[in-house]
């Protein structure tokens, strides 16, 4: 019951004082819901980019030569010799491999005109670009062994040159070298990337697909050599092998082959961005100690305004302790009221920057209980101070406190 009676007098004191109580919180309300915001957005942050490596396939990986001295010469460049040879020796456990060439080209229909960026596939194309074909099919095998000049057009491609998404059958024309060449969509497909990726990819930037034999010629040197693991559980083990294959076939030292996977960036950024999301939320969470600093300020001023009720309810025989409880009370209660208008703030402010960038955000359960419980522990411990001042006062100096 005494507990009850201290809830009622803490309630009393905050409505007596509602706009000096609501400043008090403010502090709170700011750290909490700082932290929360920082620290969920970190988290949705690396939720996104791993769902985008997911996307674009862990099995991913890629190798450049960084020569002695930046000596280069024929043996530090790719050719597709060298990616046949590569394909050959490893077997199925190499699902793909190519140059990925990516370029911005013209591409026409009758007088229209726009640029896009056209990309080459090798063989098994699906394995390093699974597209969500709606009409028509995906590139083939066959495409890329006889050089056929098929295409694969983006969905708004499609139907902002022929005003119909279902494209197939119809040419366009792609400005491949000097001359244009005459291209017939055999695939339409319907772009599935993230907000996140297509702003990386120049927001609206429109890509088409054609056999990489019609883009790199059996004579071109290629700074880099991309491949698609078959099993992503054997990717370093396959890096290996590969790395120690192409340094017997180039002649060079194996240490200046460089081959790097989709997963390893993945767990670089990953651990960048973790790193960088508790840096900030610890420097956001210094806010709650300067709340917590007000919290102390405004009880002082508390304990000074209410002298004299302190030297009655100790003439009336409460205890050092029931003072003590009573202000303690009253400061765990302001700092929970802050501690829950701003986890409530800061789950908001998430949500609807998700919604805005439609992105899904993450906001685990635990940084939430964490952030209140450290915003209770600051009120307490700032709190404590004022409530044993009160607790200690002397009845009868206060009773005579005007």
């Amino acid at each position: 019951m005494l507990i009850v009676e201290n809830i009622r007098l803490a309630l009393s004191s905050i409505r007596a004082n509602k706009m000096r109580s609501f400043l008090t919180m403010l502090g709170m309300i700011i750290g909490i819901s700082s932290v929360i915001a920082i620290v969920s957005l970190g988290d949705t942050m690396r939720s996104v980019v791993a769902n985008e490596y997911k996307n674009v396939g862990l099995g991913l990986a890629y190798m450049y030569i960084n020569p002695p001295d930046d000596t280069y010469g024929d043996n530090t460049y790719f050719t597709t010799t060298d990616a046949e040879k590569v394909k050959e020796a490893m077997g199925d456990d190499l699902a793909y491999v190519g140059f990925n060439q990516s370029m911005r080209k013209d591409m026409t229909v009758g007088r229209r005109t726009k640029t896009l960026y056209v990309t080459g596939l090798a063989e098994n194309p699906t394995a390093m670009k699974n597209l969500k074909i709606i009409y028509g099919r995906m590139l083939s095998d066959k495409d890329f062994q006889e050089k056929r000049h098929h295409i694969v057009l983006q969905k708004e491609t499609a139907e902002g040159f022929f005003g119909d998404a279902n494209a197939v059958g119809k040419t366009v024309k792609v400005k491949l070298n000097e001359d244009l060449e005459e291209f017939l969509v055999v695939g339409v497909y319907e772009n599935q990337d993230s907000a996140l990726m297509k702003a990386l990819q120049g927001g609206s930037m429109e890509y088409a697909y054609i056999p990489e034999s019609l883009m790199v010629s059996e004579d071109s040197y290629n700074w880099s050599l991309y491949f698609v693991v078959s099993d992503v559980n054997q990717m370093d083990s396959m890096k290996s092998r590969v790395t120690a294959y192409m340094a017997r076939m180039k002649n060079l030292d194996p240490q200046y082959i460089i081959m790097s996977s989709a997963s390893e960036e993945m767990g670089m950024i990953d651990s960048m961005l973790g790193s960088l999301s508790a840096v900030v939320g610890a420097i956001a969470a210094i806010s709650l100690v300067v709340g917590g600093i007000g919290i102390m300020n405004i009880m002082l001023v508390s304990v000074t305004e209410r002298t004299r009720e302190i030297g009655i309810r100790k003439a009336l025989g409460a205890r050092t302790k029931d003072i003590l409880t009573q202000f303690l009370i009253e400061a765990a209660m302001i700092s929970a009221a802050g501690g829950l208008i701003g986890t409530i703030l800061g789950i908001s402010v998430v949500a609807i920057g998700g919604m805005l960038f439609g992105i899904t955000t993450v906001v685990k359960p635990q940084v939430i209980v964490i952030a209140v419980a450290f915003s209770a522990m600051v009120g307490l411990g700032f709190g404590l101070y004022p409530a044993r001042k009160a607790a200690k006062a002397d009845p009868v100096i206060a009773l005579r406190y005007e």
